[in-house]
């Protein structure tokens, strides 16, 4: 269920079993000198990239085993099933490296990984002493290891401020230029169409927008909607029904409850307390 693996003392064994796998297992991997790339979900892994990468279970993985090498490392790796009746078995969802966009592993610095590793070694020590405390031992390893991370990756999100303020500067064109077109065809702009145009997965687009502003993706999209929305109301005669079709939605009621639920005004008393001011 559980398990820590020294990868300078792993070796990769030709099989087909590698053109095409799902992994029934979380996996934590913290590697040095690593080389070689890993298809997992719909995209690519770039292995060498970064020091600590995660792959959640059930996600199709490939990898191209010619070109694969591990210097050195550790591979946790922990059965979902593991996690039940424990606050981890929910709370591990909220952890969105799980489900990033695989070239954003997290780089650490020496004394992160040292924090890491002795986290590892004494979830191995306890892996090799069964009893009745083991597995809650375990799990707040892990737990802590994970929280660690999150601590880890969000500084990684503020260190990168170059790359962190070209993204923030291509996200904003991509919102903008999107309502600015038609979208009555189009239909609603949605996080996964954001997240596939820039290249990055749904989950870390979002979390790297919290961290840099405080919203979510789509916090912003409702945001730059209702804003689009109300520049519509009150330069235009447009009915309620045209305007949420040139926004994108399928039906005027939705619109008009997403309106309201934002503004705390129906569309047609928006319009009409800004015409009488």
């Amino acid at each position: 269920m559980v398990s820590v693996i020294n990868l300078s003392e792993s070796i990769f064994l030709e099989d087909e079993i590698w053109k095409g796998f799902v992994n029934k297992f979380y996996c934590v991997a913290l590697k040095r000198d690593a080389k070689g790339k890993i298809r997992y979900g719909q995209g690519h892994y770039d292995y060498d990239k970064g020091v600590l990468s995660f792959t959640a279970p059930n996600q199709v993985q490939y990898l191209d085993f010619h070109n694969m090498e591990c210097a050195a490392g550790y591979l946790l790796i922990f059965h979902e099933d593991f996690l039940l009746k424990h606050p981890l078995a929910q709370k591990i969802f909220d952890f969105g490296f799980f489900s990033y966009a695989v070239n954003e592993a997290l780089h650490l610095s020496e004394q992160e990984e040292k924090y890491l590793i002795e986290i590892l070694d004494r979830i191995d020590k306890e892996c090799q002493h069964i009893d009745r405390h083991t597995q809650e031992i375990i799990l707040s390893q892990i737990d802590l290891l994970l929280n660690y991370s999150s601590r880890f990756y969000e500084r990684q999100f503020i260190t990168r401020k170059n790359n962190s303020h070209a993204l923030l500067t291509k996200f904003e064109r991509f919102i903008n230029e999107y309502y600015n077109e038609n979208t009555t065809e189009k239909g609603l702009l949605s996080v996964s169409l954001i997240a596939e145009a820039m290249n990055l997965s749904p989950n870390y687009l979002s979390d790297f927008l919290k961290i840099h502003t405080g919203r979510n993706t789509k916090e912003h999209i409702y945001e730059k909607l209702i804003n689009k929305a109300k520049e519509k109301l009150s330069a235009t005669e447009l009915s309620v029904s045209e305007i949420a079709y040139e926004l994108g939605f399928e039906h005027p009621q939705s619109f008009s409850t997403l309106f309201k639920k934002r503004t705390q005004m129906a569309p047609l008393e928006f319009r009409e307390k800004i015409r009488n001011n």
